[in-house]
C-alpha cells in the first residue's frame, strides 16, 4: 500500500523525520518496501511567467515565448501548446531537467531554426495526471522562480507491505494508529464535515441475503455537482497509485484508502425501484466497471434493482449505474459483506479489486454509519447537495471478542520483558479494552486476534520487534548428525556433477501455459489452477523440459549462441485419489552451437542425441545409479516420448520396465509448438525411479584392498565385428563385458563403418577392450583364452569377427 508523508500527517501529529517513520514502521511489523520522493523527479522544473508569446516564423502551430524565471534575463522557449499566452504562469523545465513521463533530458536546441531553452510542461509530462491538451496553468499568486516541487508540495511516498491478517492497516488512518501506539506521534481524531440530513431516503434499501450481506446502509444525496477533484484529493490518490477520475468517484476511493472502508456511489437516475442485496440468479450477467461481462451463479451476492444486477457485491460496481460528470443525484452505499463469500466469488470470477482485497480480509463492522456520514459530509462540502437520512438494512457483527490474558506470557513467548503497565498502555493505544483482571476486549476491526498469543504479538511488535534478542537454537554436544535425506544427497551430487560438466543451472516456474503442459503430459491428468497468477502460469508442469525450452528460446532471442541448461525440480500430476503426485526430476536442454565455426573444422557443429546420452550416463553414474547395467531402449509407444524425435531418441532402463532417463533430439513438431529453432537435444532423469540405496556399513576407507589401485598394468586389445545392421552397439558392448567379468574391465566403441567391404545388411563395429591382470601378468595363452571368450560372447549376439 502506498501513501504520501503528507497524507500520513493528515492523521498523525508528529515531528518525526521520514527515516524515523520508516524505521518505526519496520519495527512494528509493517514492512517498508520502498520510499519514492517525487521532488527528485521534479528537480529542474520551476515556476515561470510567460512575458510574450509570438508566432513562430516557420511553423503555424508553434509559438516563441519569452519566459521569466526570476533569475536574470528572460529565456526564449518554443512551445506548441494552444493555451500558451502572455501573462500566464506555468512550469518550465530548464536544460538538464529530466521529463518524468518519458525520461528525456532537456537540452538547449533549435526548433525549426529558433533557439529553445527548455520546455513548458503539461500535467501528463510531469506525471501529475492525464491532461495533455495544454501546458499547466498556475494561479496568479504562484511565486516566479520557485522550485515547482516545493510549490506543488511534492511529498515522499511510502510503500508498505500489509500482510493479509492486518486489514485494519489497509487504510492510512490504521497505519497512523499503529505509529501513534509506538510513540511516533499522536493520532488525530477523524474530522467529520458538518451537514444536516433532510427528510427520509426516497429509495427502498434492503438486504435479502443476510448471510452474504448482513448489513446494508445507504442514503441519497440530491443536487450534487460532479467534476474534477481538488488538488489535495488528487495528490493523495496519485501518491497511492490511483488515477483521479471525478470528484464523486475519487471520494469513494479516498474513503477506501484513508480508512480501509470501501463504498460505492450509484447514479440515482439509472436505478429503478428498490435497491437490494441478494443472491444472484444462475446465469445472470453484469457489465462491470472494467468493461468486462461476468456470468454469475446463486452462490454470489449482488446489489440489484428491479431491472437487474448493478454491482458484484464487495468486488466491483457495474458500468450501467456508475456516476458520470452529468450525475446530479447519487445513492451512497456502505455495507458489510461476508469475507469468505467475497473470496469465493472473486476466485470463481477471476476478478480482483482493491475492494475485494479489503472485504475478503474483513473490514471494520463498527465503521458503517460513521463511514457513511464521513463520505456524505465530504460530498456535501465539495460537491454540494442535500442528504437524506440513513437507511439501515440488517446489522453488522457487534459482539466483541474477549480474551483472558496473562502479561507474563509476553516474556515466555516473545522473549522480551515488558512492564505490565506498558503492556496495558500498548493494548489500550490500539483500542483494546483491558480490565483490572486482564480480561482484554478486542475492537471489532481486529479479526486476526484469536487468543493470548496474538495479544503477545501486538505488545511485542509495538514495543519493537528490533528489541527481541536473537537467540541461537540449542544443539546437542558432539558431532552433528546428518540431516539430509538420501534423496537430497542424490540431488546434491547431481547438481555438482551437472555444474562441473559445464551446464548452467536454471530455476524455472513450476507453472506453464495449458497448451505447453498438455504437450508434455504423456496422457497423465494435469493440475490446472482456478486462480492462476496469469494465463501463462495456469497448469503445473508435468515435465521440466518445456520450462527449459522456453528459457533456451529467451536466451537465443537475446543473442546467446549456445545454451546448456539443467534444472532439478518436481513434476506434478493429479494422483488417482485426487491428491498431488510430485516426482523429483532433473532436466537438461542443449541448444544452439556445440562448437563455434573455426579455421580447423570450418562450420559450427550442433548438439546431437549422443551428446544428450553422454550427459545422461555421466549424471547417472555421479548419482550412484548402475550405469553399466542400464539398457538402451526405444520408446514403447505408450505416449512417453512423443516430444522426442522417434529416430534420434531412446530411454535408459534398469530392466525392461523401469525407465531411469529419456534422451534425444526434440521433435520438430515440439520445437514448432514452442516457437524454437532447432536442433535441440534434451534429456530427463527420473529421480523417483532410482533404486533405493542399501544401508551403508560405515564410512568408505580408500585404504581397503578393494579400493587400492591395481598393482599390474592393464592391456588393451581391439576387435572388429561384423554385426546385423539393426543390432545396437550397446548390446554388443554388454556381451563383450560379460565374457570375462574378472579381467574385462572396460569396453568402448571406437569405429563404426558401412560401405565397401561390408556385406549388405551388416555394419562393422570396432571395440577397444581393456584387460586387467590380477595376481600376475598375462601370458600369451591367457590373452588368447580371453580373446576367444570375447569372440564367443559376441557371436551369441550375431557378431562375427572381421577378417
Amino acid at each position: 500500500m502506498k501513501f504520501s508523508l503528507t497524507w500520513l500527517k493528515d492523521h498523525l501529529e508528529t515531528e518525526a523525520s521520514l527515516s524515523e517513520i520508516t524505521d518505526a514502521l519496520n519495527a512494528i511489523g509493517l514492512e517498508v518496501e520502498g520510499v519514492e520522493d517525487p521532488a527528485e523527479r521534479l528537480a529542474g522544473f520551476t515556476v515561470a511567467k510567460v512575458l510574450t508569446a509570438d508566432k513562430h516564423p516557420d511553423a503555424d502551430k508553434l509559438q516563441v515565448l519569452s519566459v521569466d524565471t526570476g533569475d536574470g534575463e528572460p529565456l526564449q522557449v518554443v512551445c506548441g501548446a494552444p493555451n500558451a499566452r502572455a501573462g500566464m504562469k506555468g512550469v518550465l523545465g530548464q536544460p538538464g531537467a529530466v521529463v518524468p513521463a518519458n525520461g528525456m533530458e532537456l537540452r538547449k536546441s533549435a526548433i525549426r531554426g529558433v533557439e529553445s531553452n527548455g520546455m513548458m510542461c503539461s500535467v501528463r509530462e510531469l506525471e501529475l495526471g492525464d491532461e495533455h491538451d495544454g501546458i499547466i496553468e498556475l494561479p496568479e499568486d504562484a511565486p516566479v522562480g520557485a522550485s515547482f516541487a516545493d510549490y506543488h508540495g511534492a511529498s515522499p511516498v511510502i510503500d508498505v507491505a500489509i500482510t493479509p491478517n492486518r486489514p485494519d492497516c489497509m487504510g492510512v488512518h490504521g497505519i497512523a494508529r499503529d505509529l501513534a501506539a509506538a510513540g511516533v506521534g499522536t493520532l488525530k481524531p477523524i474530522a467529520f464535515p458538518a451537514f444536516t440530513a433532510q427528510g427520509k431516503c426516497p429509495v427502498e434499501i434492503r438486504t435479502d441475503d443476510a448471510e452474504g450481506c448482513p448489513a446494508f446502509y445507504g442514503r441519497v444525496i440530491k443536487g450534487v455537482k460532479n467534476g474534477p477533484s481538488p488538488d489535495w484529493l488528487q495528490q493523495r490518490l496519485t501518491s497511492a497509485g490511483q488515477r483521479p477520475i471525478s470528484l464523486l468517484v475519487d471520494l469513494t476511493n479516498y474513503m477506501m484508502l484513508a480508512f480501509g472502508r470501501p463504498a460505492h456511489a450509484y447514479d440515482l437516475a439509472k436505478l429503478t425501484g428498490a435497491i437490494v442485496a441478494r443472491r444472484a440468479k444462475p446465469g445472470e450477467q453484469v457489465l462491470a466497471l472494467n468493461e468486462k461481462t461476468y456470468t454469475l451463479d446463486d452462490s454470489m451476492t449482488v446489489i440489484a434493482d428491479d431491472n437487474g444486477v448493478h454491482d458484484i457485491a464487495g468486488i466491483m460496481g457495474g458500468e450501467h449505474s456508475g456516476v458520470t460528470e452529468g450525475t446530479t443525484d447519487v445513492l451512497l452505499e456502505i455495507a458489510y459483506f461476508n469475507p469468505a463469500r467475497i473470496g469465493v466469488t472473486g476466485r470463481r470470477l477471476g476478478l480482483a479489486s482493491d475492494a475485494r482485497t479489503r472485504f475478503e480480509r474483513g473490514v471494520d463492522p463498527a465503521f458503517l454509519e460513521d463511514g457513511l456520514d464521513l463520505l456524505t459530509g465530504l460530498i456535501v462540502e465539495l460537491a454540494g447537495g442535500e442528504a437524506s437520512e440513513i437507511v439501515r438494512a440488517g446489522s453488522p457483527p457487534s459482539e466483541p471478542k474477549s480474551i483472558a490474558f496473562d502479561p507474563s506470557l509476553t516474556t515466555r513467548l516473545g522473549g522480551v520483558e515488558i512492564a505490565e503497565d506498558e503492556q496495558k498502555r500498548i493494548l489500550e493505544s490500539l483500542v483494546f479494552q483491558v480490565s483490572g483482571d486482564w480480561q482484554v476486549t478486542c475492537p471489532l476491526r481486529r479479526h486476526d486476534i484469536e487468543g493470548p498469543a496474538d495479544l503477545v504479538e501486538e505488545v511485542v511488535r509495538i514495543h519493537g520487534l528490533d528489541t527481541v534478542e536473537s537467540v541461537a537454537l540449542p544443539r546437542t554436544d558432539g558431532v552433528a548428525r546428518p540431516t539430509a535425506t538420501p534423496e537430497q544427497m542424490v540431488e546434491r551430487k547431481l547438481r555438482r556433477a551437472a555444474a562441473g560438466s559445464g551446464l548452467d543451472e536454471a530455476i524455472t516456474w513450476s507453472f506453464l501455459p495449458v497448451d505447453a503442459a498438455e504437450h508434455f503430459a504423456d496422457g497423465s491428468e494435469l493440475w490446472v489452477l482456478d486462480n492462476p497468477i496469469s494465463e501463462d502460469m495456469k497448469a503445473m508442469r508435468p515435465s521440466l523440459v518445456p520450462g527449459l525450452l522456453i528459457a533456451a528460446k529467451r536466451n537465443a532471442d537475446l543473442g546467446a549462441a549456445t545454451t546448456r541448461l539443467f534444472e532439478i525440480g518436481r513434476r506434478y500430476f493429479r494422483g488417482n485419489d485426487g491428491t498431488s503426485d510430485e516426482r523429483a526430476t532433473l532436466g537438461v536442454v542443449l541448444a544452439g552451437e556445440k562448437t563455434q565455426r573455426n579455421w580447423q573444422s570450418g562450420k559450427a557443429t550442433h548438439f546431437d542425441a549422443f551428446d544428450a546420452k553422454q550427459v545422461a550416463l555421466a549424471l547417472l553414474e555421479a548419482a550412484g545409479a548402475p550405469a553399466d547395467k542400464l539398457m538402451v531402449m526405444g520408446f514403447d509407444g505408450s505416449g512417453l516420448g512423443d516430444q522426442f524425435h522417434p529416430g534420434q531418441s531412446a530411454t535408459l532402463r534398469l530392466g525392461p520396465k523401469k525407465v531411469l532417463a529419456r534422451f534425444g533430439m526434440v521433435h520438430p513438431a515440439t520445437l514448432k509448438a514452442f516457437d524454437t529453432d532447432g536442433p535441440v537435444a534434451a534429456l530427463e532423469l527420473f529421480l523417483d525411479a532410482f533404486p533405493a540405496k542399501k544401508a551403508g556399513k560405515g564410512p568408505v576407507s580408500f585404504a581397503r584392498p578393494e579400493f587400492a589401485p591395481p598393482a599390474l598394468q592393464a592391456v588393451t586389445r581391439d576387435f572388429a565385428f561384423l554385426v546385423p545392421e539393426d543390432l545396437a552397439a550397446d548390446d554388443l558392448l554388454k556381451a563383450v563385458r560379460g565374457a570375462d567379468r574378472t579381467h574385462v574391465t572396460g569396453a568402448r566403441v571406437f569405429d563404426l563403418f558401412t560401405g565397401e567391404g561390408v556385406p549388405e545388411g551388416q555394419k562393422s563395429i570396432a571395440i577397444e577392450v581393456t584387460l586387467q591382470p590380477r595376481e600376475k601378468s598375462f601370458k600369451d595363452k591367457d590373452l588368447k583364452a580371453i580373446a576367444e571368450a570375447v569372440v564367443a560372447a559376441a557371436a551369441k549376439r550375431g557378431a562375427q569377427l572381421r577378417g
